[in-house]
């Protein structure tokens, strides 16, 4: 089982007196920094000047610094740029000021892991990773709740990261609601294996192929695109509020007996033994070496993909659709 940590379990004392560098406020980065100083913490934030972001942070009340600068001043530093651009900043402005005694924090595990960024010794290596995107991080914070986290210690020099990492986790809001003891291995393993199996490629795939069966067997694109689409809300939605038992229970009879019946055929051994071949080239660091050569070269499939996906029938009349329903809350990319 695991070992979960909560408000009673964490020192916050051990943050007294430090400096926190937050590094990119973006996503994350945001709701860190401003949940970590409404917590009562020393703060700066580093991000690139004259950005959008850089804007935000300075509406925040933050006055904004380049990545040195930032961890220059700072005793606890979190990297909370994307995976691509940490390593090249992490040379160029951090290790510089990395003294012995620092701590070097990540909210994800894939530059240690893959070996991206390799700390020195005499520094504190851990990790705090919300399970939600960080606009929700800032939202149940200031309702006075939180957003599950995990905790990872990659390097213990002071014997103290792992108390360091918690009173950190209390900061922003997850000891509230409990902040799990992980490894950066499982953490990064595990987050590539969900986004890419489930998350975002298999759920994805799952929606375009089934409105182009539907389109090729003559069924109208707007009638396919509620039924593949925009209902999956409601069946995420009751998974997230009590799992698979709780969503078979919501829906009709009909529903249920098609889903355990036919679900199966659709995500059979084939399906099973792509997502094993997907796991192993996350666990052997193939993935990460394809995805690191993508980001050389200016991510040109990446952005042919982006261009196919905009332009796909499914997103086409989801365009028109949602100007139809102002209560989603549409978003245009």
């Amino acid at each position: 089982m695991a070992t979960i940590y909560y408000e009673k379990d964490v020192d916050r004392a051990i943050l007294e007196g430090k400096t926190i560098a937050v590094i990119g406020y973006g996503s994350q980065g945001h709701a860190h920094a401003q949940n970590l100083r409404e917590s009562g913490f020393t703060v700066v934030i580093a991000n690139r000047p004259g950005s959008k972001n850089a804007r935000l942070a300075e509406e925040h009340g933050f006055k904004v610094h380049t990545a040195a600068e930032a961890a220059e001043q700072a005793d606890i530093i979190m990297m909370l740029l994307p995976d691509q651009h940490q390593a090249a900043i992490y040379r160029q402005d951090i290790l510089p000021h990395l003294k012995e005694g620092k701590t070097l924090m990540f909210s994800h595990g894939f530059n240690i892991h893959f070996g991206q960024i390799t700390p020195p010794d005499q520094v504190d290596v851990s990790m705090i990773a919300p399970k939600g995107p960080g606009h929700l991080v800032r939202s149940e914070f200031e309702k006075g709740a939180g957003v599950a986290c995990l905790v990872a210690i990659h390097n213990n020099y002071s014997g103290n990261a792992k108390k360091i990492a918690l009173a950190y986790g209390l900061g922003i809001g997850g000891a509230r609601a409990g902040i799990i003891e992980t490894t950066f291995r499982e953490e990064t393993e595990t987050d590539l294996f969900g986004e890419q199996t489930v998350l975002c490629g298999g759920v994805s795939e799952l929606v375009r192929s089934a409105f182009e069966i539907m389109l090729d067997n003559g069924y109208q694109p707007e009638i396919a695109y509620f039924e593949v689409l925009h209902e999956l809300k409601l069946i995420v939605d009751l998974f997230y509020q009590g799992g698979l038992s709780y969503m078979n229970y919501s829906v009709s009879d009909t529903a249920e007996y098609g889903g355990h019946t036919r679900g199966p055929r659709v995500v059979g051994e084939a399906s099973r033994e792509a997502m094993r071949e997907i796991l192993e080239e996350i666990q052997n660091g193939s993935f990460a070496r394809e995805w690191l050569l993508e980001c050389l070269v200016n991510t040109p499939v990446l952005r042919k993909m982006r261009e196919r996906d905009h332009e796909h029938p499914v997103e086409t009349v989801g365009r028109k659709l949602r100007k139809m329903m102002p209560f989603v809350n549409p978003k245009e990319v």
